[in-house]
């Protein structure tokens, strides 16, 4: 499956799927959020494949959401169905080995998304936030509940609170990379172990996977991005987020001393 946005290649029993929309460093649109969906479902129900890798092309992993798409939403622009729940709930379901490679940047979704992949590599030049707080957004993705899980509260509360940018060796630290590479080798690191996997039974991989996610891990993280749903519901389009967005779109830095409460 291969689309304008995803790429898809089959190394063996272990299938590469890359973010390609480099132009606007692969940050996610509704396109994108399908592309991933539909991916992640393919990969699952093809018995000739074991392990997936998920990557981005260029210089990012992915940037996070497309923040011109959420102005066209604010400003009613946008119409159709919006697939970041199908994309997620794919993604929190998936019963595969999923191993994420950060070849770059990640924001927002960049980062929230690998607290679901089983494996990170991240290269040593790449970094990584979360900046709910200067956008006037919550968390999103079920990060609430799978940073917490996997990096601990303090870690997770700082990350999801300061949205300052981390290092892949401070990402390693704190548990949400397993192993950090020079860049020229991240790909060739992340297929040697895919591969290493992958040659193992795919109903075995399955099994485990799911013991290692233990009774309504992914349940949970469902959960969790509902009652985030409703906290960014409260904060999309309130005043602090509108000028935070429309600061980004101009291309100046967000001024909040007028809005009363900020």
């Amino acid at each position: 499956m291969s689309s304008s946005v995803i790429v898809t290649e089959d190394i063996g029993r272990v299938r590469v799927i890359t973010i390609s929309r480099p132009q606007a460093l692969n940050s996610m649109n509704n396109a994108v959020f399908g592309g991933i969906r539909d991916a992640l479902a393919e990969a699952e129900n093809d018995n000739r494949i074991a392990v997936a890798i998920i990557t981005g092309e260029g210089r990012a992993f992915s940037a996070g959401q497309d923040l011109q798409e959420m102005q066209d939403g604010l400003s009613g622009e946008a119409g159709g169905e919006h697939l970041f729940p199908s994309m997620l709930k794919q993604l929190t379901e998936f019963k595969k080995p999923l191993i994420a490679a950060v070849n770059g940047l990640g924001v927002g979704i960049g980062m929230t998304f690998l607290a679901h992949c089983d494996l990170v590599f991240m290269s040593n030049s790449a970094r990584l936030r979360t900046p709910f707080p200067q956008l006037g957004l919550a968390p999103e993705a079920g990060s609430s509940y799978t940073f917490a899980t996997r990096m601990g509260w303090q870690n997770a509360a700082y990350v999801l609170m300061s949205g300052r940018w981390f290092s892949a060796e401070e990402c390693l630290q704190m548990g949400l990379v397993w192993r950090v590479t020079p860049p020229e080798q991240l790909m060739s690191e992340t297929l040697q172990v895919a591969q290493e996997l992958a040659a193992n039974p795919i109903p075995s991989l399955v099994a485990t996977k799911k013991l290692l996610m233990g009774a309504g891990r992914p349940e949970n993280a469902w959960s969790a991005h509902q009652r985030e749903n409703g906290a960014y519901a409260e904060l999309l389009g309130a005043p602090a987020n509108t000028e935070a967005i429309a600061a980004f779109v101009e291309k100046r830095d967000p001024d909040f001393s007028s809005i009363p409460g900020i």
